[in-house]
């Protein structure tokens, strides 16, 4: 607890405001792509905090938010029929489809489950080689490696009852399509600090050479987070635009080579799309042909799935840092935690749950107000806690 509440101490995060009030001359509009730091940044009341001449904007860093509607309702075909144990992580089960979700399927009799790892659904599969066992993996890739072993694993153990339905999705090619949309605003990144402990630094230069944006690597501390936008905008005023590693405890250049190998042997590329955003070239991972045999779409051939977002929801645009989660008309009101209409308010790393978790119902509070760290939450507005398990 000691080594977390350094990350905590109220006067280095000051004398870190202060250095950015001091460098500070002119606005700049950064980007977290990370839920985990978005969660972050509006629990401590960062962007209040921070001088108004500094912007977040809360970029597609939930892999729940971004799993595309097609697939989400492939899960629910998939963990409806009789012979199927459907395994997934918490967050996942309240993730609205066209109609229904995992948890209206688990009330029809679908055999649902919560699970902590893919490795749950590979012990499950086999003790019980009579049913199905299917993994939901979705992520960032941060997840990708235990789920590229978890198959791997069934492979050598000679296990035909078991698949993952995947949607991985990857970082780079989505700062890509952020910088290449029409209208971008975004001047700086802080990129998340789990991915680059797996995949290293490797992409991000020629990303921030092309585009001419600093990307500061970033953990999920106050401290680390205050940090991080330090770093971009003492960049930015000099007019720099290097890739920075403010998070050196955790990564390292060259990233994790023995989980990028497992990645490498399970995965290949693929363009994928993104909910509420779209196509993304490259974006993504499926699995290689030598692995074919365990993936889940293939294996139980979902076809005739009809798709269809909510009008009213504008979950795309928050995803793409277009608007904030209090623009939506039906923030708060029609879409809550617990009657989801988008994935971004039902996910523990979705930017709308954030601010509705963190009671910011009504707009953001004028810069320089005090954080609502610590501020109790009513118990009917927080999360159940089986939405609490974050993928990454």
């Amino acid at each position: 607890m000691k080594y977390i509440d350094e990350f905590n101490d109220p006067q280095l995060a000051r004398r870190l405001l202060d250095e950015i009030r001091a460098t500070v001359t002119r606005p700049w509009a950064l980007m977290e792509v990370c839920g985990g730091q978005t969660h972050s940044i509006i629990r401590h009341g960062i962007d209040q905090l921070l001088p108004e001449e500094v912007e977040l904007i809360h970029g597609p860093g939930c892999p729940v938010c971004v799993t595309p509607l097609e697939v989400i309702d492939k899960a629910l075909e998939i963990a409806s029929r009789p012979e199927v144990i459907f395994c997934s992580f918490g967050d996942m089960l309240r993730v609205p489809g066209t109609g229904r979700d995992l948890f209206r399927v688990k009330g029809e009799g679908g055999d649902v489950r919560v699970v902590y790892s893919p490795l749950d659904a590979l012990d499950l599969a086999r003790k019980n080689p009579g049913r199905q066992v299917v993994f939901f993996a979705i992520g960032f890739e941060t997840t990708a490696p235990a789920n590229a072993m978890a198959v791997h694993q069934a492979r050598r153990l000679g296990l035909d009852n078991f698949s993952l339905l995947v949607s991985h999705v990857r970082v780079p090619p989505a700062i890509e399509a952020i910088m290449t949309a029409p209208g971008c605003r975004v001047q700086g990144f802080l990129a998340a600090g789990h991915v680059c402990s797996v995949m290293g630094t490797a992409e991000y230069p020629e990303l921030a050479e092309k585009h001419r944006v600093p990307i500061v690597v970033t953990g999920f501390e106050p401290l680390d987070i205050l940090e991080g936008i330090r770093r971009a905008v003492h960049q930015l005023e000099r007019g720099e635009h290097r890739v920075e590693n403010a998070y050196a405890r955790a990564v390292r250049e060259q990233g994790n080579p023995a989980a990028q190998r497992m990645i490498e042997e399970v995965f290949e590329v693929a363009d994928r799309n993104w909910r509420g955003i779209g196509p993304i070239p490259a974006s993504g991972w499926r699995l290689a042909d030598a692995y074919r045999a365990y993936d889940a779409a293939h294996r139980f051939d979902v076809t005739g799935i009809r798709t269809e977002e909510p009008a009213i929801c504008r979950a795309g645009e928050v995803l793409q840092g277009m608007i904030k989660p209090t623009e939506c008309a039906a923030f708060g009101t029609t879409c809550t935690p617990r009657t989801p209409l988008g994935a971004t308010m039902v996910s523990s790393e979705g930017a709308c749950a954030a601010y509705y978790l963190y009671r910011r119902m009504n707009g953001q509070a004028p810069h320089g107000a005090p954080a609502p760290t610590g501020t109790p939450v009513p118990q009917d507005t927080r999360l159940p806690q089986e939405e609490m398990n974050p993928v990454g």
